[in-house]
């Protein structure tokens, strides 16, 4: 440590502060590995879900499990989730409401991703290539929910956008504020043999267990590495 640090502050502090980085990196290790664990689990979730159980308005579902639901397709109302990037292009997710009951919220079905064709997109065109020629469906996919960003400028809706609504990393609460209507708490992702769709392949999420694990020690090393100096320290003064 360098001598005038150590003439500045008493040897106490620096013991302080280098014992509560050192319980940080390690309380951030630990969470990494956390991380990666259910990350883990994640996967053996998503690889075990082979069946495609009914969903009915009222019943437990959980992460990744593999649904059909029967209903009819809202397709006025879509929304076009703007700037989700897919293999280095910009691009929608097409979002449409599933009414499975006249009294039932509304189920949100992700029919998959399109590419933009333009910076100022031609919304009808778009309306075309979205729409299905049979209404009443049954739809088959995974329990997922809406893409989320660390961060969000602007508003959920884009101004002045109808039908096709376009939205930019909304949360329910904005498609229930648009719809009129509740919508149920997860969202269905359109299994990739269903007719209907667009470019579909569902994984869970993009950063793998494995980077959890190398991150975890990472901070793992950073605080033995200052446990070392710490002790080191603490025996020079001590000769």
């Amino acid at each position: 440590m360098n001598s005038k640090v150590e003439k500045s502050l008493p040897s106490w502090l620096l013991f302080v502060v280098g014992t509560l980085l050192v319980a940080q990196f390690a309380g951030l290790s630990v969470w990494q590995i956390s991380r990666g664990l259910s990350k883990i689990e994640d996967q053996r979730a998503f690889d075990a879900a082979d069946r495609f159980a009914t969903f009915h308005h009222g019943a437990e579902v959980r992460p990744y499990q593999a649904l059909k639901a029967n209903g009819r397709l809202d397709t006025d109302r879509q929304f076009l989730l703007d700037n989700i990037i897919l293999n280095s292009r910009y691009g929608f997710y097409v979002l449409t409401p599933l009414e499975t009951a006249e009294n039932e919220p509304l189920l949100m079905i992700n029919r998959g991703w399109i590419e933009k064709t333009g910076p100022t997109p031609d919304v009808a065109a778009i309306a075309d290539r979205i729409e299905i020629d049979i209404a009443p469906a049954t739809v088959s996919g995974r329990v997922g929910s809406l893409p989320k960003a660390r961060t969000r400028t602007g508003h959920a809706i884009v101004a002045g956008s109808n039908w096709p609504m376009r939205a930019v990393y909304p949360s329910l609460a904005d498609l229930e504020q648009q719809l009129g209507r509740p919508v149920q708490p997860f969202v269905l992702l359109m299994d990739p043999e269903d007719d209907g769709g667009f470019l579909r392949h569902w994984v869970p999420e993009e950063m793998g267990p494995s980077k959890h694990f190398v991150y975890a020690f990472q901070w793992f090393a950073m605080g033995a590495a200052l446990t070392g100096l710490l002790v080191w320290h603490y025996r020079k003064r001590s000769l």
